[in-house]
């Protein structure tokens, strides 16, 4: 199995445990708190019903203008300041929700210019964390020969603390500037912050939702959107060089393989002749290690054993060849033992009874017989017949 499938099931395993993982945390801890929260509201829908003495329609007409009027606290969402604060949250995907258009013409907008922004935020906000990690590339390498470091050049490991050096400041930065303006705990701009630069965008926690802020304090909004913009740049650095990272891996792994089938086809070993596979049929003509030419042969060979053959052509008619470029790889052949050496006591019987059953051809096991017409006639001396035309079977490496 390829690297790629291995680290992909790796991490939709690791993925799948994680969500089981925080699924399980999240009801320890939030779960209780969540089923008192909700008995205290409906102590005080109870209450309220008996004190006023109003109908539980009623009721829920006061809980949606309650729900309703919350958005409108802001001032106006959809003038000029109002927009672009959506079209930011937007094109971003932070999609905070704490205004959405309510006409057919404002919903099919959304569409199209999501379709559109969020790539182009996505692009623009990638570059620019390339270019800030180039130049603090540049810096530390700058910081390190006013030093006279050994090593100038950044690595990788620099760049990771940079960034995140980078995101803690800015984090810590808007939270103070946010607790200041909304009235919020710095604990809980803290929050805010990471839940925004992370596109997260729960909602529970927006600026500019308090005492007509778009309308009256202009540089709050102006802060509210550079802190964005700016706080996302940076996290897309830290992005481009945590995720990404592991994202082109499998491009890479793909890109090795690739250059290895390139390099094994350069070495690749070249067989001209015949070839006895294992199950014991013949390719005639076999040409290349991709099998392009298997072409069929009046001659046929049969194989006597596992590492010899006979071949009833003579001299070097058929001879079997073997190449390989650039160096020749005679040596990985088996050694050839002699055919005198062999202490075969072949029976002539034999042969003429294989004859007479028609299982032996003219080339039978490499031996030059003559026709079979003429072979009453003649005296068959096997131990002669052996010593002739013995080459080796070609193999495919």
């Amino acid at each position: 199995m390829k690297k790629q499938n291995v680290r992909t099931i790796s991490l939709i395993v690791c993925t799948f445990t994680y969500l089981l993982v925080g699924a399980a945390v999240f009801d320890a801890l939030e779960s209780e708190t969540e089923k008192r929260r909700w008995e205290a509201l409906q102590d005080a829908e109870d209450m309220i019903i008996r004190k006023y003495n109003i109908s539980q329609e009623d009721f829920k007409v006061m809980e949606t203008v309650v729900l309703k009027s919350e958005s409108h606290k802001a001032g106006q969402q959809w003038k000029f300041t109002g927009a672009f604060y959506y079209a930011t949250t937007v094109l971003t995907t932070i999609g905070y929700g704490h205004s959405t258009p309510s006409t057919v013409g404002g919903k099919l907008f959304t569409m199209c210019y999501a379709i559109v922004g969020i790539p182009l935020g996505l692009v623009m906000f990638q570059s620019i964390g390339e270019r800030v990690n180039r130049l603090s590339s540049y810096v530390i390498k700058a910081v390190r020969s006013s030093l006279r470091c050994k090593r100038t050049v950044a690595s990788e490991v620099d760049l990771i603390c940079v960034v995140t050096t980078l995101s803690s400041l800015t984090i810590a930065g808007g939270a103070a500037a946010f607790s200041k303006f909304e009235g919020w705990s710095y604990f809980d701009s803290v929050y805010y912050c990471f839940i925004t630069l992370t596109t997260i965008g729960f909602g529970d926690m927006v600026a500019l939702q308090r005492d007509n802020a778009l309308n009256r304090k202009p540089e709050y909004v102006m802060f509210a959107l550079i802190f964005i913009l700016f706080g996302l740049a940076i996290v897309a650095a830290s992005l481009n060089l945590l995720v990404l990272r592991f994202v082109t891996m499998n491009t890479e792994d793909e890109r090795r393989d690739e250059a290895q089938a390139m390099q094994a086809l350069q070495v690749a070993v070249k067989l001209e002749g015949d070839v006895i596979t294992s199950n014991g049929s013949i390719l005639s003509g076999y040409e290349g290690h991709d099998g392009q030419s298997l072409n069929g042969s009046t001659n046929s060979s049969m194989c006597s054993c596992h590492c010899m053959c006979l071949n009833g052509n003579r001299h070097k008619k058929n001879q079997y060849k073997l190449r390989r470029s650039p160096t020749h790889i005679r040596h990985l052949l088996p050694e050839v033992v002699p055919m005198q050496d062999l202490n075969y006591d072949y029976d002539t019987q034999s042969l003429h009874t294989l004859a007479d059953r028609g299982t032996m051809d003219s080339s039978y096991m490499g031996v030059d017989m003559v026709d079979m017409a003429d072979t009453a006639s003649i005296e068959l001396r096997p131990h002669t017949l052996l010593k002739r035309n013995v080459s080796l079977l070609s193999i495919r490496i």
